[in-house]
């Protein structure tokens, strides 16, 4: 993290709490369209669930821990868009389970048609803990998120041969990676998420802005090589909704510029899930990008420079492996 990037992206959290972003609209065809948004039951998940079907899409499915909360998610969003409850579904999904995972998107490819996945489940905790085999939040941020959508693909691409449209991946971002610790990921080929794992070093303070950075290096990748592909296109996307009245730092013990912070600087959950909505309704310019204000948008230095390059492949390379352990067979269809 450079200095120059660490003012850039607290600047960009500031000035961005005073854009209002444009009320999402969508043209007719979304009314035939099946969504998929993970984390759907509260904060920009649910904001966003409830723009979609405000919009009219014909099946919203939402991806969510527990249950109970999805249902009541899912009541709460028809009882203020009108519509009828078969246009919502509550499926299980537990980011911490691959095995969870992978079922889920083992019943996404049973749907008609898929057209889109909002891939919003995440989480920020100063608390180091380990889930299968990797640090919670890189489990959960990266690595179960790239799972879902690399299972997910060849759903997607389906769609797009049958019914000729351009299927979308959004993973939502953050400003903050502007300020992500790189320490971590300047390490010999294939030692980050070993460096990652390690108790003794981690940098849980900057692990959440770092899993964003991990998120960017990861679809700009991903980008690249699915656009060499004979295969049908399909967008990948990473908006920042910026700084949120979404829940997302309810782990987090605040200090006083934090809680004041809080307090002044937030956008409104449903504001910032306009974002998220933006990055599921655009076109293939938005393809490998990073999205702000609903535009494209000049990452972090760690990404674009050429150190940042050599990690973003050196990382991903681990990352396929990785997927590939969990998953056997999930890389041939990038």
């Amino acid at each position: 993290m450079s200095l120059f990037s660490a003012i850039y992206g607290t600047f960009d959290v500031i000035v961005s709490s005073f854009i209002s972003l444009p009320y999402p609209t969508a043209d007719a065809s979304i009314k035939q369209q099946t969504i998929i948004v993970t984390g759907a039951n509260t904060g920009l998940g649910l904001e966003a669930s409830r723009h979609l079907v405000r919009l009219g899409v014909d099946k919203l499915i939402m991806g969510v821990r527990n249950l109970q909360k999805g249902e009541d998610a899912k009541r709460d969003i028809l009882a203020s868009t009108k519509r009828k409850e078969s246009c919502i579904e509550v499926w299980p999904l537990d980011m911490d389970s691959y095995d969870s995972v992978k079922a889920f998107a083992s019943r996404a490819a049973t749907l008609p048609r898929l057209d889109a996945v909002l891939a919003n489940a995440g989480i920020l905790t100063p608390t180091f803990s380990i889930v299968a085999d990797n640090e919670r939040t890189i489990a959960t941020n990266v690595v179960s998120t790239f799972l879902l959508c690399l299972l997910i693909l060849p759903k997607l691409r389906q769609s797009a041969e049958q019914f000729s449209v351009v299927p979308r991946l959004v993973i939502p971002n953050s400003a903050l990676h502007y300020m992500a610790p790189v320490k971590e990921l300047d390490v010999k080929e294939g030692e980050i998420f070993k460096t990652l794992n390690d108790p003794k070093t981690a940098d849980m303070a900057g692990r959440y802005p770092l899993s964003k950075l991990l998120v960017l290096y990861a679809v700009r990748e991903l980008a690249d090589r699915t656009k060499s592909s004979q295969k049908p296109l399909v967008v990948i996307n990473t908006p920042n909704p910026s700084y949120c009245k979404s829940g997302l730092v309810r782990d987090v013990d605040m200090g006083f510029s934090e809680r004041m912070m809080e307090r002044m600087l937030p956008r409104s959950t449903e504001m910032g899930s306009r974002a998220l909505v933006h990055g599921v309704l655009s076109g293939v310019e938005s393809n490998g990008q990073y999205l702000s204000n609903c535009h494209v948008h000049t990452p972090a230095s760690s990404v674009t420079n050429t150190k940042g390059k050599r990690i973003q492949k050196s990382f991903f390379n681990e990352l396929m492996g990785k997927l590939e352990n969990i998953a056997p067979g999930i890389m041939s269809d990038v």
